[in-house]
C-alpha cells in the first residue's frame, strides 16, 4: 500500500454483499456505521434492476441500513442517461418495479432495445419483439450482463444469458453500462470527487464487482457471501487485493491496514 495515496472512497455493492432480498447478511449494518466514522466517503453502487432506485431505499432501510437515496448509483441511472443523450424511444426489458426510474422517457414506436433483468417478461413473444426491432438496426442496450444473482432460495439466472442471445441471434454487439464497465465506477468515483487509485471496490461478484473496479485502477475486495462461489476470486486477472469471508471482515481490515 505504500505506493497509493491516502483512501478516500469506498465503492459498496448492495445484493449479495450488505444484503440477500429480505435479509441482512449477518453484522452488516454495524460495519457500515463504523465504516462511516472513518475519514473515507462511502458510495452504494449496485446492477440491479429488480426495482427502482425508491423501493431499493425503502428495502434497505426496512433492513435498517442508514442509506439515503442520493448515496447510490445504480445500472438504471446509467441506462436512462445513456438512453436521454442518444434521445431513443427504447423497449424497456426490466422489472414492472423498475420502471418509475424511466419514467418521462417516449416509449411509443421503440427505436431501442434496452434489456435488464425482467423474469416475468423474458418470453418468446417479448424478446421475438426485441430480436425483430435490433435486426431491423435497433441499438441493444444492456443495463448489465450478470450471469447470476442470489436469492432465497439459491442462485437465478440473471440478465446476462438473454442479452448474449440476443446478441447471438442478430449478430451484433450490446452496448452495457452497468457494472463491470470502467465508465459505470468512473461516475460512481466522479460523484464524489477522487479518482480510481484513491477508491476500493468491495462486493459479492468477483468478475463485475472486483474485476471491473480493478480494471480501471481501484483496489478490491471480494466477499464469500451472496453470489459468491469457492474459486471465484481464481477466476479474475489480476486476483482480488483480498478476499473476506464477510463485508464485515472486509471493513475491519480497511480500518486496521489501509486508513
Amino acid at each position: 500500500m505504500a505506493t497509493r495515496r491516502a483512501l478516500k472512497a469506498v465503492l459498496i455493492d448492495l445484493s449479495g454483499t450488505l444484503h440477500v432480498e429480505d435479509t441482512a447478511v449477518p453484522g452488516a449494518q454495524d460495519a457500515l456505521n463504523r465504516l462511516r466514522q472513518s475519514s473515507v466517503a462511502v458510495k452504494f453502487v449496485t446492477n440491479t434492476t429488480k426495482e427502482c432506485k425508491r423501493n431499493l431505499v425503502e428495502r434497505l432501510h426496512s433492513l435498517n441500513f442508514d442509506i439515503q437515496e442520493q448515496e447510490i448509483f445504480t445500472s438504471l441511472t446509467a441506462a436512462r442517461s445513456l438512453v436521454e443523450q442518444r434521445q431513443l424511444r427504447p423497449l424497456l426489458l426490466v422489472a414492472d418495479s423498475a420502471l418509475e426510474d424511466f419514467s418521462g422517457l417516449e416509449t411509443s414506436e421503440p427505436n431501442a432495445v434496452v434489456i435488464g433483468l425482467a423474469p416475468d417478461h423474458f418470453n418468446y413473444q417479448t424478446l421475438n419483439k426485441a430480436f425483430r426491432l435490433v435486426l431491423d438496426g435497433a441499438p441493444l442496450i444492456a443495463i448489465h450482463k450478470a450471469r447470476y444473482y442470489k436469492t432465497k432460495d439459491g442462485l437465478a439466472l440473471g440478465p446476462g444469458p438473454f442479452v448474449t442471445g440476443l446478441e447471438y441471434s442478430t449478430d451484433c454487439q450490446a452496448t452495457v453500462v452497468g457494472k463491470p464497465e470502467g465508465t459505470f465506477f468512473l461516475e460512481a468515483l466522479r460523484d464524489i470527487g477522487c479518482c480510481p487509485e484513491e477508491a476500493i471496490m468491495i462486493g459479492d461478484d468477483a468478475r463485475d464487482d472486483v474485476g471491473g473496479a480493478q480494471n480501471i485502477g481501484m483496489l478490491g475486495i471480494v466477499v464469500r457471501t451472496g453470489k459468491y462461489r469457492v474459486g471465484d476470486e481464481g477466476k479474475i486477472n489480476p486476483p482480488p487485493y483480498l478476499t473476506c469471508d464477510s463485508f464485515t471482515q472486509a471493513v475491519d481490515h480497511i480500518l486496521q491496514h489501509i486508513l
